[in-house]
């Protein structure tokens, strides 16, 4: 029988049930005895929610004497599982799970296999719904569909009833709550709280006509499709770019075949259109906790933003906050976006975004940035702990949230916040000055970019240029592999809005922790410490059909001007020297058939590898420029992985370590008339980088946002001296670096913010 048929049957069995007069325990009662006939099982079982444990509440096949006395906590044995994660748990041999729990007062020992499905309500599990067998076997996929199908009409008829506790999440309190999350997008903000767009919750899921069902769904699709299409020509970045590449990756699964089929389908089996909207959804949402793959789950991210949408339009209510407008400054609360969604919204109104989710490779993350709008991610419980109109502040510097602050906190906030726009307004008093330290000596500050759009901000960051564009931005978000063409556009798009100022554009990094979902499954790197693995120069000198497209784009769109490129993660001399070679047969191609191309051409290294220290007597003749990257380079030199929170603060930048690492690549760079550049985090903040410029470091390329701050503290140091000081306290280390460097800038009045 097909999930359909199978779907079918229990749920027209189910509607006489739900019609009958009779006690909510004599209806599920039969419930539990219909569905295990329309499947030939020997048990099923409906366990629910209530005083915060799973109760036994009705069985077919199980002693009846368990029945109200069998309870399970939230995470005990199999069903509890089920209940807590909101998974579907399909075993041939339920003893052997390991979270498996023997009650005897059941009598289920005579029974091996067992498949349970959550049953959930306003995305809360309130139950479990399970078939046993004597017979150790895996469930057919058609079998778990129809109970995932059954288990969604239940919940209709279990919370009618009142049958079991309200929703699981922190309880919505008076006082204040303080939240920690995920730092997505930097900046303060304050408002009260909006909701992005409340459920729509499911009230009738038993289709009394199919076919008009599916007429109204086909009608949504269209609307959808028509809503999608207009915001992607409306979109106010521009058709080049990433974001247009985000909004196509949105648009091709509102047009996908596969999932309209799926909703079809979940019709047939006797559905309403929202009900199968809903069951599709539930399916996806199941999907995703089982994908560890953060790009691949991004996708999924988007097919659910688009589930919600045309739920909205199906059953009427399109009334999310984007659409009624933002009458005061607000802050969106929601469980994520995508990022059309975003783009709806007033900007002079929305001042921060929280999310229940979140990512910092989310495509919303990449579109909140380039409108400027704070973001914090990963606070689970925002949306139980939050309620509309609430006041929240947001904290994208810190990662922190704060709903319903309290007075001396809001104040206390207020004055950061009027310290922060301070802090920007004394810096744009400097920002059209020269980055010159008081005995004169000129200092170079560029800007990390990824985008199109931060090529165009240079002026309002007072940089001197661009000393890192991350190409690889591109193709994190794309849905394929970027042609050629697509990359070029890009390429040239960042040189125009750069106009006179350098642009150094580092080849793809990708691989490791930035996997690409369209990359076949022997090419991505699974390896225990992916950041040391097959990424970044070593992935596309392997794939060198890659590497020519990307060299081929870069010499098309620099026709005239100079290109700049560098090659990331160089370990030795001879993988420059590949990588090289490979560039310069594009440009021997383009002056063969007679394209322009660029005027001149500078090639460089990135210092991330600790052992290209060792061979730079080599290399350096050979580069026009040489880069570190502090950020790679400190978790090789440490072998401390960065993302992990226990190292994170254990191995200082200001650590003699680096200092006399970085110091000894200065003095050889130098000696070799080779320009050098530090490249990441390090740069930007104002004591790391006062030390940096003591062991003899004149370039620096951070994030926009540093170059206020990084500015101010050089136009208030005497280079001489501040290279004395470290000279010193590099010869003879303090216990404490960093204290000892903080000291003599006091007292030498640098500013440091």
């Amino acid at each position: 029988m097909s999930a359909v048929a199978s779907a079918r049957e229990i749920l027209t069995g189910l509607h006489d049930v739900m019609a009958r007069r009779g006690s909510a325990q004599a209806k599920l009662d039969r419930v539990v005895d219909l569905i295990a006939a329309a499947m030939a099982s020997e048990v099923c079982s409906i366990y629910l929610l209530r005083d915060q444990s799973l109760e036994l509440f009705a069985t077919h096949g199980l002693r009846k004497e368990a029945v109200h006395v069998t309870r399970l906590a939230m995470g005990e044995g199999l069903v509890g599982t089920i209940a807590e994660e909101g998974r579907i748990l399909n075993l041939a041999e339920a003893s052997n799970h390991p979270e498996f729990v023997y009650r005897p007062e059941t009598g289920e020992e005579h029974f091996h296999s067992f498949a349970g499905v959550p049953i959930i309500r306003r995305e809360s599990s309130i139950g479990v719904l399970s078939v046993q067998h004597a017979e150790p076997r895996r469930y057919d996929e058609v079998e778990i569909e129809a109970l995932q199908t059954v288990a969604m009409v239940l919940s209709e008829l279990i919370a009618s009833a009142r049958l079991v506790d309200g929703s699981r999440g922190a309880r919505r309190d008076a006082g204040m709550q303080r939240m920690a999350g995920l730092k997505l997008v930097t900046g303060m903000a304050k408002g009260v709280a909006v909701f992005h767009q409340p459920r729509v919750i499911v009230e009738h899921t038993v289709a009394e006509d199919t076919e008009a069902e599916r007429a109204r769904v086909y009608a949504a699709f269209r609307r959808m499709r028509e809503q999608i299409d207009n915001m992607t020509r409306e979109a106010e970045f521009g058709t080049a770019g990433e974001h247009n590449e985000i909004l196509e990756t949105y648009k091709m699964f509102a047009y996908d075949e596969g999932w309209s089929r799926r909703i079809n389908e979940a019709i047939d089996s006797g559905l309403t259109a929202e009900a199968a909207i809903e069951r599709v959804q539930q399916r996806t949402r199941a999907r995703m906790r089982e994908i560890d793959d953060p790009l691949l789950k991004e996708r999924m991210h988007d097919l659910e933003d688009l589930s919600n949408r045309l739920m909205r339009i199906v059953s009427g209510r399109m009334g999310t906050a984007a659409q009624t407008g933002l009458a005061r400054d607000a802050i969106l609360i929601a469980r994520n976006l995508g990022p059309a969604e975003l783009l709806e919204y007033d900007r002079r109104r929305l001042k921060g975004v929280v999310l229940a989710e979140g990512s910092l490779t989310a495509h919303v993350t990449i579109v909140a940035r380039a409108m400027g709008v704070p973001v914090v991610g990963r606070i689970a419980d925002i949306r139980h702990i939050a309620n509309e109109g609430d006041a929240v502040l947001v904290d994208g510097d810190m990662g922190a949230v704060t709903a319903r602050p309290t007075r001396p906190i809001t104040i206390a906030f207020d004055q950061r916040m009027a310290m922060s726009h301070k802090r920007r307004a004394e810096y744009a008093t400097i920002r059209a000055l020269p980055a010159q330290t008081l005995n004169g000596e000129r200092m170079t500050l560029m800007v990390n970019a990824g985008l199109a759009e931060d090529a165009a901000m240079l002026e309002t960051a007072g940089a001197d240029g661009i000393g890192l564009f991350r190409t690889e931005f591109q193709f994190l978000i794309a849905a394929t592999l970027p042609g050629r063409e697509s990359q070029q556009r890009l390429y040239k798009s960042v040189l125009d809005a750069a106009g006179d100022k350098p642009v150094v554009f580092r080849t793809v990094d990708i691989g490791g922790d930035k996997a690409l979902p369209y990359l076949s499954d022997e090419q991505k790197d699974e390896s225990e410490n992916p950041a040391m693995g097959w990424r970044a120069l070593r992935l596309s000198l392997e794939r060198k059909t890659l590497m020519k497209a990307q060299a081929r784009a870069l010499v098309e769109a620099s026709a005239g001007k100079v290109l700049r490129v560098m090659f990331p993660m160089v370990s030795e001399p001879w993988e420059y020297e590949e990588a090289r070679a490979l560039f310069e047969e594009q440009i021997a191609w383009a002056k063969s058939a007679k394209l322009a191309g660029p005027k001149s051409v500078e090639f460089g290294a990135m210092l991330e590898v600790p052992s290209l220290a060792e061979v730079l007597d080599i290399l350096l003749p050979r580069v026009d420029f040489l880069s570190i990257g502090t950020n790679d380079l400190t978790q090789f030199l440490f072998a401390a992985d960065r993302a992990d929170p226990r190292l994170a603060e254990r191995y200082d930048w200001l650590s003699p370590a680096i200092l006399r690492f970085l110091h000894r690549v200065v003095r050889e760079a130098k000696a070799a008339g080779v320009p050098l550049r530090v490249c990441g985090e390090m740069g930007g903040r104002p004591l790391e980088a006062m030390a940096l410029i003591g062991i003899g470091i004149d370039s620096l390329s951070i994030t926009p946002a540093a170059v206020g701050p990084v500015k101010a503290m050089i136009r208030s140091i005497d280079a001489v001296a501040v290279r004395a000081k470290v000279e010193t306290l590099l010869a003879k280390p303090p216990a404490n670096m960093r204290k000892s460097l903080s000291d003599w800038a006091k007292r030498h009045g640098v500013a440091l913010d």
